[in-house]
């Protein structure tokens, strides 16, 4: 397991390096590959602050958890990846793919309007008021929708962006406010 442990607004003592490392290597069990974890603690005013990053077999799993004590906070995050961990794995095991060529069908309606004026094109003084502030590179992993549907679940992340085994094109899938997941494809 690679393991890095930062700490913020705090000392990084080797009594705490070693609780967090005794308790993560609880999760190692559960994966048959190389883990990477990332171990985040910081002090924020009376909060000791504890988050984890996992990235194994392909998936990431994020955790983070608040208490008055660091090794409390550390043993609650270990616990509610453990708990997504499992979550995981029971998806994984109930999972069972799509036998044949089953296509989705989509109830497609077109509606007629009148007179539709059109947008002014936008000039250079209005699209330089936008401007990039981060660029993010994401690894694109082929899957299917379900896999995307779990993998989303695991990240607790508004969106994930996925190659599409089924349609071989890249996806977005993401976070409905009612808990539900959309997914946004390309039309050509």
């Amino acid at each position: 397991m690679q393991l890095e442990i930062s700490a913020r607004h705090m000392e990084l003592t080797d009594a705490l390096k070693g609780h967090v490392t005794t308790r993560l290597e609880k999760i190692r069990v559960h994966f048959d590959r190389v883990i990477d974890a990332n171990v985040v603690l910081s002090v924020e005013k009376h909060r000791h602050v504890a988050e984890v990053t996992l990235h194994a077999n392909g998936i990431r799993i994020h955790g983070k958890e608040s208490s008055p004590d660091m090794y409390t906070s550390v043993d609650a995050v270990v616990e509610k990846l453990e708990r997504q961990i499992r979550k995981y794995k029971d998806r994984i095991n109930r999972y069972t793919p799509r036998k044949g060529e089953d296509t989705l069908a989509f109830a497609d309606e077109v509606f007629e309007s009148g007179d539709v004026e059109e947008e002014p094109e936008p000039t250079f003084e209005t699209a330089s008021q936008h401007r990039v502030i981060r660029r993010e590179k994401l690894p694109m992993k082929p899957m299917d929708i379900e896999e995307a549907s779990m993998q989303l679940e695991l990240a607790e992340e508004p969106f994930i962006v996925f190659s599409n085994v089924e349609t071989q094109q890249v996806n977005v899938m993401y976070a409905r406010n009612d808990g539900t997941f959309g997914l946004i494809e390309p039309q050509f």
